[in-house]
């Protein structure tokens, strides 16, 4: 049995050194600044989240990945385990309170609740005049040149040599449940495992926690969801246009079946802009799969080989 089953990733804690730089990244790639003080940058998307993106100032770093429980009892049993924190109040934007962990990798992992919602921002659905419901809209439509508008953090991705031991850590802590495990050469050889939330009959997310085979450990990318395709492309010329670096994309991948675009903030760490992704309750999954039939994309450019082994400290 796991310590705890944590519901959903809540926000994603970085470090860089000019923190005006990953705020006009962060407002270029679509979020909402929360709050800037000298030291810390909080930021939201249009969901009633807090925040979903922390950085703090200094040398570039991936601090710590933060994840939703249901309770202050999960706390409890998280408090007992072997280095944890004990129970914490949080004095951020929110608020709330937290145990915290280290992983394998030498990672924070916090486990949050209580956090305060915010009031959402406004989004303008958009209709689709699609070719099996071909009048839902019937005024002309227009868009504006703009950022996308990230909605939510949706999942975050390590890079290790030793994928068995950090997938089984966030297992037996987080209690995840195996959407795939992808193997090379031989099936006990995993080289990848993407994970989703364990809701019961719920459906969740296709994967919130992807674990895959790198020569160096670190951080492969963070992803969040935007509204709809148009969002993502919106977005997707934005960035462009700000010169920042493109790293795969734009594309549908096989597994997750995310419509996907990946760009890198100032200082390497990989962000992704996804919609439209596969959702499973505790029944679903394909379960083991080679990496010829994993790594692939239903359409959309191949993966840079880099993209593969990408990992930022």
């Amino acid at each position: 049995m796991p310590v705890v089953k944590v519901s959903d990733l809540a926000f994603i804690r970085l470090r860089a050194p000019d923190l005006g730089l990953a705020e006009k990244f962060g407002l270029d790639f679509g979020m909402t600044t929360v709050e800037r003080t000298p030291t810390a940058l909080y930021m939201r998307g249009t969901d009633p989240d807090p925040f979903i993106h922390v950085t703090h100032l200094g040398e570039p770093k991936l601090l710590s990945s933060a994840w939703d429980v249901d309770s202050v009892d999960d706390l409890k049993r998280l408090a007992k385990t072997e280095g944890a924190s004990g129970i914490e109040t949080i004095d951020e934007p929110g608020g709330g309170k937290r145990v915290r962990l280290v992983d394998p990798l030498g990672y924070e992992v916090e486990f949050v609740c209580e956090r305060a919602k915010s009031a959402p921002l406004p989004v303008t659905p958009v209709d689709l005049n699609l070719g099996w419901d071909g009048l839902r809209r019937t005024s002309i439509q227009r868009f504006p040149k703009r950022p996308s508008q990230v909605k939510r953090i949706a999942h975050f991705v390590l890079t290790t040599p030793d994928v068995k031991k950090v997938l089984y850590w966030y297992r037996e802590h987080l209690g995840f449940v195996r959407s795939e495990d992808i193997y090379q050469g031989e099936p006990d050889n995993i080289i990848g495992s993407f994970n989703r939330t364990d809701r019961g009959e719920e459906y969740v997310d296709h994967h919130v926690f992807f674990c895959r085979y790198g020569p160096a450990s670190g951080l492969n990318h963070v992803s969040f969801e935007v509204q709809d395709i148009d969002d993502l492309m919106l977005g997707h010329d934005h960035l462009r246009a700000g010169d920042y670096r493109h790293m795969w994309g734009v594309g549908r991948h096989f597994l997750g079946s995310q419509i996907f675009d990946y760009w890198c903030d100032p200082w390497g760490r990989v962000h992704e802009h996804w919609t439209d992704s596969d959702r499973l309750n505790v029944h679903g999954g394909e379960g083991l799969l080679s990496r010829e039939q994993a790594y692939k994309s239903q359409w959309g450019p191949l993966a840079p080989k880099e993209f593969h082994a990408w990992a930022t400290p």
